[in-house]
Order: structure tokens, then C-alpha cells, then sequence
């Protein structure tokens, strides 16, 4: 692995490119001088990268903007998209420069008084520069070893192809796989429709499995998830070790939970569903029929002979969602009615209605 930071001269503008090769836990450093253009924007300080300059933002760039300048960049030098030579530290130097500049923290220091490469805050200590390389990097090691990975962006890790194999989170194990981590978790969006019959959902899962010792690549696989009758929001089905797979250890589990879909004229009580019907003054106060959609397409007539208060309800037996217990049976479709009130009435209909009323 090559680490790389620079010295700006002031009066030649030429830039000492220092380089440090660090093979396992063995290292040696080397220098060379040579004459670059002048520099249009200097870092924050002697011995820094313009972590912005690497982006291509301004220093006033809110976390959205870096974020998807990153996700960018990263497309574009990924080694395993790009064959260029210098494609790789390009890409861990793009990666190195979003891990500082979306850590409040870290970005705060560095706005102050400028990261050295390595991503290590300075705090004045004037030790070896190639001691704070080693540690700077050995850090960056550790930091991806213990986060799990849960959004496309952690695919574009520059530290997945994992150079430094003596680092990585099995070197302590020589023999058999550590245990996974937790559960990754993805939602499955299902219809009201999709419950009553059951579905099942075709799902493409981007994931990271190990190919070797030493290597995790992304790959992209579809599973067939079932959801039966009646299930209700939030139940899981999980498939054992289909997750994520870090170095070492043995993959992750996957699951996925269901999620429903706003319904645009129903609205599921357990294995009930409910229906708001709009009838009027008059039809609540004389009665009358209301024809109710149904979850499997019908419209089912319901009678109404007796006074409708706001708020009150109607059922129609089994038109609800199939028992979780017993997919053979089905709950009901509840008709709650809403009444409209009129915004005026006329004078002549107001003594008719007061002398109807007088008698109720």
C-alpha cells in the first residue's frame, strides 16, 4: 500500500511529493523532488490534502453535496471500473477525504487547522511522519472492520479489496469464521390486494460476499420472498446467511419485513378492513342504500333503513382479510359513514323540518 502527502514550497511553487510503501507490518520511505504547475488553491495547511479540491466543492458544501460528489467520484475511479493505474488511490484518497468531511468532528478540526493524510487530526505533535502514516492507516483498517455495511455507498469502500490482509478483523483467528453480525433488514411494500390473495415479491439484493482470503466483491442476487394470507405488518421472513459477508467471518442473515401500502379506500383493523361512506343529511336521517366496493373488486349493496348517526358503523360478514391462524376464515369489511352537513337551509324547509323533528 502507497501513502502519499505533499510539501507546497512558497517562493519556486514546486510541490516534494514524499512516498511511503508499507508491506505488512514492515516499512521504508523514499523521496523524490519534482517540478509540478503551480497550485491555484493551496491546501489549509503545509502538509495537507485540499480534502475539497479532491471532491470538487466548495468549503461551504453542506453533507448532501459531498455525499453525492463522493458517490460520483467513487463510480467513476472504482478499480474495479477503472483500469487506469492510479485508479485505486485516487479512490482511497476520494474515500478518505468523505470520511473527514461528513464527520462533523472531524471536518470542524480540519476547517481549523487541516487534516494530515492519513485522515489523523493534527494536535502539534511533531513525531515521524511516517509513524503518523502507519497509525493513520492501521485507524482507517479498524474504523472498516467494525462498521456493518446497510446502504450502496459502502460498496464504493476503497479498503474492500483489503491490501493489507495482517490488518483485517480475522487476523487474530487463523482457523474457521467469525460469527455474523446482526440481521440486515429490507421492507417489502405489499398491497391490502396483495394480503387478501398472497403474493410473492421478487426482490434484487446488491450485497458483499467473500470470493477468497483476502477479497469481498459486490455482487447482485433475487430472491423470491413469499407473503402469505393475512400477515400482518412487520412480520419477518429471514434467509440464513443470503446478507453481507466480511473477511473472516461467516455471512450475515437477511431479512425482510412487511410493510403496506396506504390503501386509497380502505384501511386494514386486523384481519378487518374499514370503508368511510359520504352520505348526506337527508339519506342519514331517511335512510337508504349504500353500494360498498369490496377488497377483491365487487360492490356489495348495504341497506340502511334506520337513522345513520356520524360515526357510526355497518359490517358486511367475512369481506375482510383472511385470519393469520386460519387463511380460511376472514374477518369483515367494517362501513363507517360520514355525514355531510348542508351549509344553509332554506326558511320554508327549516318549519318543516322543526314541525317533523317536534315528534322525535
Amino acid at each position: 500500500m502507497v501513502l502519499i502527502w505533499t510539501q507546497f514550497g512558497v517562493k519556486h511553487k514546486n510541490v516534494k511529493c514524499k512516498v511511503r510503501v508499507i508491506h505488512g507490518e514492515e516499512a521504508w520511505a523514499s523521496e523524490e523532488v519534482r517540478e509540478e504547475p503551480e497550485v491555484s488553491s493551496p491546501p489549509p495547511s503545509p502538509e495537507c490534502l485540499d480534502y475539497y479540491a479532491v471532491l470538487g466543492v466548495p468549503s461551504d458544501s453542506n453533507e448532501e453535496e459531498i455525499r453525492r460528489a463522493y458517490k460520483r467520484l467513487a463510480l467513476r475511479y472504482h478499480p474495479d471500473k477503472n483500469q487506469d493505474a492510479d485508479a485505486e488511490d485516487k479512490f482511497k484518497q476520494i474515500a478518505q477525504a468523505y470520511d473527514v468531511l461528513t464527520d462533523p468532528e472531524k471536518r470542524s478540526v480540519y476547517d481549523q487547522q487541516g487534516l494530515p493524510k492519513g485522515g489523523v487530526a493534527s494536535t502539534g505533535n511533531k513525531s515521524d511522519p511516517s509513524q503518523s502514516a502507519s497509525k493513520a492507516d492501521a485507524h482507517a483498517w479498524r474504523m472498516f472492520f467494525n462498521f456493518e455495511v446497510d446502504s450502496d455507498e459502502d460498496l464504493f469502500n476503497p479498503f474492500m479489496r483489503n491490501p493489507l490482509p495482517n490488518l483485517s478483523r480475522h487476523h487474530g483467528n487463523k482457523t474457521g469464521l467469525k460469527p455474523p453480525g446482526g440481521a440486515e433488514v429490507h421492507e417489502i411494500l405489499v398491497s391490502l390486494e396483495d394480503i387478501l390473495t398472497g403474493v410473492t415479491k421478487r426482490v434484487k439484493v446488491s450485497r458483499l460476499r467473500q470470493t477468497d482470503k483476502h477479497t469481498v466483491k459486490p455482487e447482485e442476487r433475487v430472491f423470491d420472498v413469499e407473503v402469505q394470507k393475512g400477515w400482518k405488518e412487520g412480520t419477518r421472513i429471514t434467509f440464513p446467511k443470503e446478507g453481507h459477508q466480511m473477511l473472516g467471518h461467516a455471512p450475515n442473515d437477511l431479512a425482510f419485513v412487511i410493510k403496506e401500502k396506504k390503501h386509497a379506500q380502505f384501511r386494514r383493523d386486523g384481519s378487518h378492513v374499514v370503508y368511510t361512506s359520504i352520505i348526506t343529511l337527508r339519506e342519514a336521517l331517511c335512510g337508504c342504500t349504500v353500494n360498498v366496493p369490496t377488497l377483491d373488486g365487487q360492490t356489495k349493496p348495504l341497506p340502511c333503513s334506520d337513522v345513520i348517526r356520524p360515526g357510526s358503523i355497518r359490517r358486511l360478514i367475512g369481506e375482510g382479510l383472511p385470519r393469520v391462524k386460519n387463511p380460511a376464515q376472514r374477518g369483515d369489511l367494517l362501513v363507517e359513514f360520514q355525514v355531510v352537513f348542508p351549509d344553509r337551509i332554506p326558511p320554508s324547509s327549516k318549519e318543516i323540518i322543526k314541525h317533523s323533528l317536534g315528534q322525535c
